[in-house]
C-alpha cells in the first residue's frame, strides 16, 4: 500500500527548492549577459567567459585556493584522524578532557572570533621569533587548525562503529598492531576519511572570514577576491565565475551519485 504525499509538503518542498536553484538559474543567465551592467540585459554573449580567461588576479586565486585547500585538508585529515583514535581507542589519558574540548572548540566557535585569536597569535609570534609572516603559510595553518575538529569528528563516529574484535584476532594471528590497522581497520574507516577530507576541501576552499584576517597582502584567496568585487558592485565576470564552480560542483555530484548507485549495484546479491 503507497501513502500519498500531502499537498502541504510537496508545496513547501516546492518553495523551498525554487529560493535556491532559481537565483543560480538567474546568475547562470546573466553570466552570458553582453550588458556591463550586470541588471541590463544586453543581449547573449560569451564574453565574460573570455574576459574571465584572461584576468590573471582571478585565476591567480582560484590556483592559490585549490593548493592551500588541498594541503590543509590533506594535514587536517592526519591529525584528525589520529586525535580520533586517541579519543576512541584510548579510554583514560592525561589531558582527554583537554583534547576533547580541543577539538569541538572550533565547531561553535564563530569564525570571527577565531580569525580575530589567530591573528593575534601570529603577529605575537612574528613579533617575538619573526616567523611567520601572513601569507599562504599562516593561511593553510589556520585551515589545518578549524579542519582538523571536522575530521576528528567523523572519524570518530566511524570509529566508534568498528568492531575492535577483528583488530584484536588480527593480532592474535601474528599482526603488529600497526599492520592490524593498516589492513583492518583502515578499510572500516576509509568511507570517513575520503567524507572528512572532501568536507575539509569544500571549508577550507570556501572559507572568507578567517582568511581575511590571517591573509597577507600578496596571499588573496578566491573568496576574497570575489568578495571585493562583489563589494564595488555585481561584476559580470564574477557570474560567469560563479557558473563555472556551479557545473564542477554539479558535475562531481552527478559522478558521485552514478559511482554509489553501480556500487550498490555490485554489493547487492544475485537474485
Amino acid at each position: 500500500m503507497t501513502r500519498r504525499v500531502s499537498p502541504f509538503l510537496m508545496t513547501v518542498f516546492g518553495i523551498g527548492v525554487a529560493f535556491l536553484y532559481i537565483p543560480m538559474l538567474v546568475l547562470i543567465a546573466y553570466s552570458f549577459n553582453a550588458s556591463a551592467l550586470a541588471s541590463v540585459w544586453g543581449g547573449f554573449s560569451t564574453n565574460w567567459y573570455v574576459a574571465l580567461a584572461h584576468n590573471t588576479q582571478i585565476l591567480h586565486a582560484a590556483r592559490l585556493s585549490l593548493l592551500i585547500a588541498v594541503i590543509a585538508s590533506t594535514l587536517a585529515l592526519v591529525l584528525g584522524t589520529l586525535a580520533a583514535i586517541a579519543l576512541v581507542r584510548f579510554a583514560r589519558f592525561r589531558g582527554r578532557l583537554l583534547l576533547t574540548g580541543m577539538v569541538h572548540a572550533p565547531l561553535v566557535m564563530p569564525e570571527i572570533i577565531t580569525g580575530i585569536t589567530q591573528l593575534l597569535l601570529f603577529v605575537s609570534m612574528l613579533q617575538l621569533f619573526g616567523w611567520p609572516h601572513r601569507g599562504m603559510l599562516t593561511i593553510v595553518l589556520s585551515h589545518v587548525a578549524f579542519c582538523t575538529a571536522y575530521v576528528a569528528i567523523t572519524v570518530q563516529a566511524r570509529l566508534q562503529s568498528a568492531d575492535v574484535a577483528l583488530e584484536d584476532a588480527a593480532m592474535d594471528l601474528g599482526a603488529r598492531p600497526l599492520e592490524a590497522f593498516w589492513d583492518i581497520t583502515l578499510p572500516i574507516i576509509r568511507p570517513a576519511l575520503v567524507s572528512s577530507w572532501l568536507l575539509s576541501f569544500t571549508l577550507s576552499l570556501d572559507d572568507l572570514v578567517i582568511s581575511t584576517f590571517v591573509s597577507g597582502p600578496r596571499a588573496s584567496t578566491l573568496p576574497m577576491i570575489i568578495y571585493a568585487k562583489v563589494k564595488l558592485g555585481v561584476s559580470p565576470d564574477v557570474n560567469a565565475l560563479a557558473t563555472l564552480i556551479i557545473a564542477a560542483v554539479g558535475a562531481c555530484v552527478l559522478i558521485a551519485a552514478v559511482m554509489a548507485r553501480r556500487a550498490d549495484k555490485h554489493t547487492q546479491p544475485a537474485a
